[in-house]
């Protein structure tokens, strides 16, 4: 099977620097989806204001209990996830045995507003 072109890192790390059209963007980013490179592809959806696909990571995040995942979109963002869906990510993570994932979603959960 033929496995889509991504950029390396060196060259992923000149992209985000550099202004890309949306179109640009956004096939970059379906080359890193394809490859099941989520935080990668978020970064590229982000550059190419497809905000209803950055959206989609989130949800897809809090169904497989992905607390790396949510953080990344979060912080790409700019936007900390609310308490009730990093309640949600980790009863998922729990359930699916990932416990590590299941910790520090309650942690997040718990956050106080400081």
């Amino acid at each position: 099977m033929a496995r889509t072109r991504i950029p390396n890192p060196l060259e992923r790390r000149h992209l985000i620097e550099k202004e890309l059209s949306p179109d640009q963007a956004l096939g970059i980013a379906e080359a890193y989806l394809a490859e099941d490179r989520r935080a990668e592809s978020a970064i590229f959806f982000h550059k190419a204001g497809a905000g209803e696909r950055l959206q989609e990571l989130a949800d897809l995040a809090v169904e497989e209990g992905d607390g790396f995942l949510l953080g990344e979109v979060s912080r790409i963002r700019q936007e900390e996830a609310a308490p009730e869906v990093w309640a949600r990510l980790g009863e998922a993570a729990e359930r699916l045995g990932k416990l590590r994932y299941a910790e520090s979603a309650a942690r997040q959960a718990n956050r106080s507003d400081d």
